[in-house]
């Protein structure tokens, strides 16, 4: 896993962070999105986290890899941002 990769990825994930905010706020009137790694998922998928990762990924099989990442972050030290560790568990991914 390259350094560069796992870079690229946390950058996706901030931006989708930003952009899923805006969401909650003009389109779930700020109500907590519990649904987010689907659109998390779907976002990342179209703004082309196949081609940073190398290989073809759905928004399905993202979101379920988001949701298992992120409740494994939830039960770390948290001495990093979750998109960083996210994003190692995506470049992990085979």
């Amino acid at each position: 896993m390259s350094a560069d990769r796992v870079e690229a990825i946390e950058a996706l994930l901030s931006e989708t962070e930003a952009a899923h905010g805006a969401y909650e706020t003009a389109v779930l009137g700020g109500v907590y999105d519990q649904d987010w790694p689907a659109w998390y998922a779907a976002y990342a998928v179209d703004h082309g986290l196949g081609d940073v990762i190398g290989r073809d990924v759905t928004a399905n099989d993202l979101a379920a890899l988001l949701t298992r990442a992120y409740a494994d972050f939830e039960t770390t030290d948290r001495t990093e941002p979750w998109q960083a560790y996210v994003a190692r568990r995506i470049a992990e991914e085979p």
